[in-house]
């Protein structure tokens, strides 16, 4: 949306400038139309003693008419002549304004993309951080239970069954050790179900963890990246070698 809105206001800037240039072009042209000089008539001065015969004022007035006849067929120069070179002026200068509006919305918007490629690496820095803490509580909690799971199975031992039951007075000594047996077996059940739950949780961890190990990757590469062409284009512009880093923009903490 913010894309849009900046395209939006690149076509109304460049729809200003040239129509500012046909404005100044027209204003030229109107100056110059006010400026052309109207050809007037030839002035005509007789001595002031000799007077002229009636055939030598004939002779006058006609070249005195061939004159003006002479004066009037030259044509006007048309209101529409413009001065090339003035008007190539003009559109270098508005090409040039262009260009610049464009250079400055291309790093705006070059600018908006690095902020929003940091944050998504904040993110993704925050969930592989999220799911290690996850996976360390379900390799302990797994490691636990197959403790307790080794220890059942050496309890279920007949044996171990046998001398465990042996310090209670009954007549029915057998049916002491089937329930003893009973509750390991149950416990031992219990414990295999919770085993199995938590191995798959510890797998889709695990996956999780190298998708989000894998972003993170590639959000770096990417930066590295542009922060690599904005160095190039620096040094191509002011012919420079400085290999100074270009600063990032800082993202927004993630809450962890």
């Amino acid at each position: 949306m913010a894309k849009n809105s900046i395209r939006r206001l690149l076509t109304m800037v460049v729809a200003l400038v040239l129509i500012a240039g046909f404005m100044l072009v027209d204003s030229n042209a109107q100056k110059r139309r006010r400026r052309r000089r109207t050809p007037s008539g030839p002035r005509i001065n007789n001595p002031a003693i000799y007077q002229p015969s009636p055939t030598e004022n004939s002779s006058g007035d006609t070249s005195n008419t061939t004159d003006t006849n002479t004066n009037d067929a030259q044509p006007a120069r048309p209101a529409t002549d413009q001065d090339p070179e003035a008007m190539k002026k003009t559109i270098r200068t508005l090409s040039t304004q262009v260009d610049k509006l464009s250079d400055k919305i291309n790093q705006m918007e070059e600018n908006q993309r690095s902020l929003v490629d940091l944050e998504r690496l904040s993110r993704a820095e925050a969930r592989s951080s999220t799911l290690r803490t996850e996976l360390r509580d379900v390799q302990a909690k797994e490691a636990e239970m197959a403790a307790r799971t080794e220890e059942l199975d050496y309890a279920l031992k007949p044996e171990n069954i046998e001398r465990s039951t042996a310090g209670y007075g009954t007549t029915h000594p057998e049916e002491l050790r089937d329930q003893r047996k009973r509750q390991l077996e149950s416990e031992k059940a219990r414990l295999t179900k919770q085993l199995d739950q938590f191995a798959t949780s510890r797998t889709r961890l695990e996956e999780a963890i190298a998708t989000s190990d894998a972003e993170v990757e590639r959000l770096r590469k990417k930066l590295d990246a542009v922060d690599e062409a904005a160095i190039q284009n620096a040094k191509t512009k002011d012919g420079t070698t400085t290999t100074e880093p270009v600063a990032r923009p800082t993202p927004t903490p993630y809450p962890r």
